[in-house]
This record gives structure tokens, C-alpha cells and sequence, in this order.
């Protein structure tokens, strides 16, 4: 087991930083060596935190040469999307063409950036960029003809109507009704 000799400053920030700092791993590892600094064994450490003996171990090794800052840091691997240098020209275009399918969303990223990958790659990343799906409708009770007549009336024919002044986009997904 390692001694540590801790100030009262040091012993402070573990406190605060354990609760209020935005990563929760550097609050785990704050939790770690606020309870080494309360005298607890690495092996009741590891059990009230969740960790291993030896993670303990690195995390007091991490304090020893650096201190509290030293905790802060985040140093495990953090994939980059290959997307990323084209993220706001890609987030122009499609704000400004929007796409009906992640099929045609990673066509027309390949086009313009040259960088092919997964359909799932894609959704991800239109995600990120706060593109979300959108749900399609139906026309409710297909039996019911009065209600058909009425949702035709009321609710689709002003969404083509707002489609045709160009208020609104609308993709059909089934042939239209004719009435």
C-alpha cells in the first residue's frame, strides 16, 4: 500500500472535485483518493468505488506525480469520425437539401467529401449534427371512409396546400388518394 501525505488543499479539492467535476470518470477517480486520504485500504477502495486494487494503485501513482490535476486528465482513446473536418459543410448542405433515406445521405456524402462508410456510420453522424428522423404517417382507419374524408380534408390538404407555396416538404410514400 502506497503512503501519501496529503494537504489540507489538496484533500479539499478531492472533496469538491469528486461531486462537481463534468467527467464522471475523473469523479471516480477523485472518489478514489479522497477515501485514500480518509486512510482506507486499496481493497475497501476498490469495493466502495467499483474499480480494481490495481487501478487504485494507478490512481495514487497518477496523484503522487502530478497532484489533483493530474486526475483531471482523460487519457483513453476517444475515436475521431473521419467526417469530422467536413462537419459544418456537410451540416450546411443537408440543412439546405434534406435527404429521405441514410442511403442517400451516404451517397451524397461520399460525392462531396470523398469519404465512404457504413450505413450505421452515417446515422450516427446526422445524428450528431442534430439531424433527426422523421416519422412518417398514415391515414388512419383505411376501413372508414368518413374518416378518411374528413383526414383528407382537414389535415392533408392544408399540408399541400402549405407544400405548394413552398411553406413546408412533404414525400409521399404511397401513391396519392384520388377522390
Amino acid at each position: 500500500m502506497l503512503k501519501i501525505d496529503f494537504t489540507i488543499e489538496q484533500i479539499t479539492a478531492l472533496k469538491d472535485e469528486r461531486f462537481h467535476h463534468p467527467h464522471p470518470r475523473v469523479r471516480r477517480k477523485m472518489e478514489t483518493l479522497w477515501l485514500k486520504s480518509k486512510g482506507f485500504s486499496h481493497s475497501t477502495i476498490a469495493d466502495l468505488v467499483g474499480i480494481s486494487r490495481n487501478t487504485v494503485t494507478i490512481y495514487c501513482q497518477q496523484f503522487q506525480a502530478g497532484g489533483v490535476e493530474s486526475l483531471k486528465q482523460l487519457n483513453f482513446y476517444q475515436p475521431k469520425s473521419l467526417l469530422e473536418p467536413f462537419q459544418s459543410s456537410l451540416e450546411a448542405h443537408f440543412l439546405e437539401h434534406q435527404v429521405v433515406s441514410i442511403n442517400q445521405a451516404k451517397a451524397e456524402i461520399e460525392q462531396l467529401t470523398g469519404v465512404s462508410l457504413s450505413p450505421t456510420q452515417i446515422r450516427q453522424f446526422l445524428v450528431k449534427l442534430g439531424i433527426k428522423r422523421r416519422k412518417v404517417g398514415s391515414i388512419p382507419a383505411k376501413a372508414d371512409l368518413e374518416k378518411q374524408a374528413e383526414f383528407l380534408e382537414n389535415e392533408l390538404q392544408p399540408r399541400l396546400a402549405e407544400a405548394e407555396h413552398g411553406t413546408r416538404q412533404i414525400f409521399l410514400s404511397m401513391p396519392p388518394i384520388l377522390s
